[in-house]
């Protein structure tokens, strides 16, 4: 089995679910959408919530793909930083629990933060986060000793917030002989590093995962018209859409992946679970369609609980299930 290593901003995911969209239109944040605040408005936010139930959870893309990847049995990494606190000492708590090789630099700033708000009535996902420490770390942080060993670099979308720690990153994976992955994390933070996000895709990036609305924010186009476009730009494209399943193209073929039944309830970690199980069944050599479905099971699955952490009775469900597809021997 291949191993992997991401790269990402980490995060501690404060969950608040609420029946309307009144405290985005307070704050001025677009439904659907990841927005950076400051600290003291991130605290306003919080202090806003602390009341109507909250939810703390390790988070942030990258880390909960990782998460999954260790969980699934691949050798896992994480570089990220984090503050000198207790929502620090969480996350790599959290990490380590779940057999990650934690490589957390320690930042001068508190420890990042996402206030994820969940709109009850439709599973709507905003986020406002705070980067903290998260911001700080940069490319002069990445020793390329730490990518001995692994096979696969992911690496998160919102990332591009320090282009240079980007690139860097991309330039020692492709050094090392790694396969590079890119979640595009959110259409408004590709809409904000368009330019950018094209080279890197072009001259670097093996696999893009993308939602429908980021595929269009990255090429101008419908989906499967977007599917095609980063397909000409990597090696395997990815376009997700939600309940209606998602769709994989590499060297000229193209694979609908069926969506798997599910009783939604919080779509938080939906992506970053997908990519996991893909690249989980892509580092055993399995077809792409299989990949897919794969990614498609474990996003079903998070989607039914509350942040995004899986519970064990459905990763047991969900290992037995994928070890069918991938004829794997109980």
């Amino acid at each position: 089995m291949k191993s992997i290593l991401g790269i990402g901003n980490a995060l501690t995911d404060i969950l608040a679910i609420l029946p309307d969209d009144e405290i985005l239109k307070k704050y001025k944040l677009p439904v659907g959408s990841m927005q950076h605040v400051d600290a003291e408005t991130g605290n306003k936010i919080w202090e806003d919530l602390r009341d109507r139930g909250i939810k703390y959870v390790a988070g942030g893309s990258a880390a909960n793909t990782i998460s999954a990847a260790a969980i699934f049995g691949m050798k896992s990494g994480f570089i990220g930083k984090v503050g000198k606190d207790d929502i620090g000492s969480l996350f790599k708590s959290d990490q380590v629990q779940d057999g990650i090789s934690s490589m957390l630099l320690r930042g001068k700033a508190p420890s990042g933060r996402s206030i994820v708000v969940i709109n009850k009535n439709t599973s709507e996902r905003t986020f406002a986060t705070y980067l903290g420490a998260a911001l700080e770390l940069d490319s002069e942080d990445l020793d390329p000793d730490n990518f001995n060993g692994y096979d696969i670099l992911h690496l998160e979308g919102y990332l591009v917030q320090n282009q240079r720690l980007f690139r860097r990153a991309v330039e020692i994976g492709k050094s090392k002989g790694m396969t590079i992955s890119v979640d595009l994390a959110s259409y408004n933070v590709v809409e904000s590093n368009l330019a950018f996000l094209n080279d890197i895709v072009d001259n670097y990036v093996d696999i893009v995962f993308a939602n429908e609305n980021e595929a269009e924010a990255f090429t101008g186009k419908e989906p499967v018209a977007a599917l095609y476009d980063i397909a000409s730009k990597c090696k395997v494209a990815v376009v997700k859409l939600g309940k209606d399943g998602s769709f994989v193209r590499s060297e000229g073929k193209t694979y609908r992946i069926e969506p798997f039944k599910t009783n939604a309830i919080d779509a938080t970690g939906a992506g970053d679970m997908y990519a996991a199980g893909f690249l989980y069944a892509y580092s055993e050599d399995m077809p792409l369609d299989v990949c897919g479905r794969v990614g498609s099971l474990i996003s079903s699955k998070v989607v039914e609980v509350i942040g995004s952490k899986i519970d064990i009775p459905r990763w047991k469900e969900a290992k037995s299930r994928i070890r069918q597809m991938m004829n794997i021997p109980e």
